[in-house]
């Protein structure tokens, strides 16, 4: 009895440690016009979680991602423009917060990186593919014709 007792009290404080912790990471912004929150939703699906490197800021908990959700909602509230909110971002943080960074030559190779490794692939599937065809086709000497021809006139005879 005292055993489940305990167990039963056990069980019962993890569920509420648990559920505070669950409860610790929702944001509750309120916004003045729905044009805003629609921005400021689009911002953090756009921006990456610096944290993280694979999620976007809506997506993550990091702590630096909650600080950056905390800024984009400040800026969108003081009437920044979505401009402005991805500048300012680049500015502090560089390229690689934007999950589409632009095109120029700092992300050169991540734009063209891919494709170049995709014809370096197909080039020596090619060159692979050619050099097996000519490993299977021996060529035929004389001697070879000469041996088949004996060989087939004694069954012939035979």
């Amino acid at each position: 009895m005292i055993r489940n007792n305990l167990l039963l009290k056990a069980i019962a404080l993890g569920l509420f440690i648990f559920s505070y912790s669950a409860q610790a990471g929702i944001e509750a912004h309120t916004f003045e016009d729905s044009q805003k929150e629609g921005l400021y939703k689009e911002l953090i699906e756009e921006l990456r979680c610096l944290v993280c490197q694979n999620q976007n800021l809506a997506g993550s908990n990091a702590e630096l991602a909650l600080d950056l959700r905390q800024q984009t909602y400040d800026m969108v509230q003081s009437g920044s423009s979505k401009s402005d909110v991805v500048d300012y971002m680049v500015q502090r943080y560089g390229d690689f917060v934007l999950y589409r960074p632009p095109f120029n030559l700092s992300t050169l190779l991540l734009w063209v990186g891919p494709f170049v490794i995709l014809l370096i692939a197909v080039l020596g599937l090619l060159r692979y593919i050619r050099g097996r065809d000519k490993k299977t086709d021996p060529e035929i000497t004389p001697e070879d014709m000469a041996r088949a021809e004996r060989l087939l006139s004694k069954d012939q005879q035979d």
